[in-house]
């Protein structure tokens, strides 16, 4: 199965809500390891950088991780309004 390919980015609010909480890429990895993801910050820094599509695992982690909700990681992202 090959990979599917991302049609928009959730990168730009990823970093947004990291720097809002003054955390660095490996302090977030640090944080995802501990709650049980398998990452490092070189494959973080790909999620922010829109290379790759972020699990859901990973997105249930980071809004404890950056005290968010879900829809933090979506803001300006539909292009319909």
């Amino acid at each position: 199965m090959g990979r599917i390919k991302q049609d928009i980015s959730i990168g730009r609010n990823l970093r947004n809500l990291r720097n809002s909480q003054k955390l660095t890429q490996e302090q977030v990895a640090t944080k995802l390891q501990l709650l049980g993801c398998d990452i490092t910050r070189s494959y973080y820094s790909r999620y922010e950088t829109g290379e790759l599509n972020i699990k859901v695992s990973e997105l249930i982690a980071l809004t404890k991780i950056f005290k968010c909700q879900y829809n933090d990681f979506f803001i300006g992202l539909d292009k319909s309004n």
